[in-house]
């Protein structure tokens, strides 16, 4: 019986070792492989038509933010923001909580060096209300040590970014879609 005991011991000990080293490793379902993009599909909150896909493409310190937005106000500005809880679960977006904040700066605009990690500016609306937006932000990651975004919601504003405190009067949520991993390219 303690020869048993033993064994057993010794093997649930080596397999929770085994899983914990997993588990800390980083590694992901992929593998080894870095994870080096992200993407957000963008669903209407509840009255709105907004919708579309947002895609960050991790470049050495930087990430590349490419968003595609359809339902906007025609020829408008429409803020776009990192939220900080993935929870896309209430119909007005509410439940993506806040601006992703982590390190306590103040509101402001991707040309503004200190800023919330999740000012990502504003998006322009073309007369039938689509629009396609690039910008290159280095306060984030996909999923390193800096300001990492997988897991967090993008929002998407009835009004534009004004830069102003707290959170640049932008207005409702008029579209909130969760941050996660994009399939690898092969």
């Amino acid at each position: 019986m303690t020869r048993l005991f033993l064994t057993v011991t010794v093997v649930l000990s080596a397999y929770l070792v085994a899983l914990a080293g997993c588990a800390s490793s980083g590694a992901s379902s992929l593998g080894r492989i870095p994870i080096r993009s992200a993407i957000c599909v963008l669903q209407p909150t509840e009255g709105h038509t907004c919708s579309g896909v947002v895609r960050f493409v991790q470049a050495g310190g930087s990430v590349k933010v490419i968003a595609d937005v359809s339902g906007l106000t025609s020829g408008a500005q429409h803020a776009i923001h990192i939220h900080e809880f993935g929870d896309v679960t209430s119909d007005d977006g509410t439940s993506a909580g806040g601006h992703y904040n982590p390190q306590g700066n103040r509101h402001g605009l991707p040309t503004t060096a200190r800023r919330h990690a999740g000012d990502l500016g504003n998006l322009t609306a073309d007369s039938a209300g689509n629009a396609h937006y690039e910008v290159t932000v280095s306060n984030i990651s996909i999923t390193g040590p800096k300001n990492p975004i997988v897991g967090r919601a993008v929002v998407v504003h009835a009004k534009a970014d004004t830069g102003a405190q707290p959170t640049g009067a932008a207005g409702p949520r008029i579209a909130v879609g969760a941050i996660g991993i994009a399939k690898a390219d092969r």
